[in-house]
């Protein structure tokens, strides 16, 4: 099911194998401060969006099974964007930085697409298990807690939307 060309994929694995064993189903937990880098030299952290519940997918931008995720992730911005739903991604691949212009022109996704290392990653979404699955995808209620997180192969992608749209509804429905 993970759809990835072959030299992506080593790249970002072999970025999450040197981080320590962190407890990736310590749920929930609080999320760090963490920042994506914009193309335009900018930054966006995570306490941008104190206050809002955010999706926070980690993508390879040749990943078909990432790009279907950022697909199903802007339908999903666009509908709940006006309950103070906000999604962001970020790319981990290796060369990330040259490869995002391309993948935000051919998939115009609805939110902001930044790009990270796979251990600034893995510092925020740890794997599950030693390589990582992609898309990572974390969720972020309001107060800042990360609330679920979850990985490419999981049966959470067998219905990608229909799950993705579980989790937000739920952040969107936890109290204020």
């Amino acid at each position: 099911m993970l759809m990835t060309p072959s030299r992506s994929l080593p790249a970002a694995a072999l970025l999450f194998l040197l981080l320590p064993p962190a407890p990736a189903a310590d749920l929930p937990r609080k999320a760090p401060d963490f920042t994506i880098n914009l193309l335009d030299g900018k930054r966006l952290t995570l306490s941008q969006y104190k206050g809002h519940p955010v999706v926070l997918a980690f993508i390879l931008t040749s990943c078909t099974h990432c790009q279907e995720t950022v697909r199903i992730l802007s339908k999903l911005q666009n509908e709940y964007g006006p309950k103070g739903l906000q999604v962001l991604a970020s790319a981990i691949e290796q060369d990330a930085q040259n490869h995002v212009r391309l993948f935000i022109r051919n998939f115009a996704p609805a939110f902001p697409v930044g790009y990270n290392t796979g251990a600034e990653a893995g510092n925020l979404l740890p794997p599950t298990g030693k390589l990582p699955l992609m898309p990572l995808v974390g969720f972020i209620d309001r107060q800042g807690i990360l609330r679920a997180q979850h990985e490419g192969e999981e049966p959470f992608f067998s219905n990608p939307e229909r799950n993705l749209r579980k989790e937000i509804e739920a952040l969107l429905q936890a109290k204020r």
